[in-house]
């Protein structure tokens, strides 16, 4: 590849920078939405007395995960990590539905 001009690496770090702003944009917005859904699932819980964690499904999610993030190219340790914390959160926010 023939080396860039500055006002042309300039342009592409821009572009590269959008996609970027456009990608955390949406991942927000899932986020949002995932949370919505699992606090919906912490006031059905409990509602019906049911724990706010469930370890075997955290599992199974975990190794799921792992698999869709090595099928990614991506870390499968860092996709655990993030799960881990937003399980974390979930938790927290299912314990709080129990007032």
């Amino acid at each position: 590849m023939a080396k860039l001009t500055t006002e042309e690496a300039l342009e592409m770090l821009a572009h590269y920078r959008a996609s970027i702003d456009n990608l955390d944009a949406a991942l927000i917005h899932i986020l949002a939405e995932r949370f919505r859904i699992t606090k919906a699932v912490g006031a059905l819980k409990a509602g019906a007395d049911l724990p706010p964690a469930d370890p075997e499904r955290e599992k199974r999610q975990v190794e799921r995960l792992r698999r869709l993030a090595a099928d990614a190219d991506l870390d499968p340790d860092f996709a655990e990590k993030l799960l881990n914390f937003i399980i974390r959160e979930v938790i927290r926010h299912h314990e709080q539905a129990r007032g």
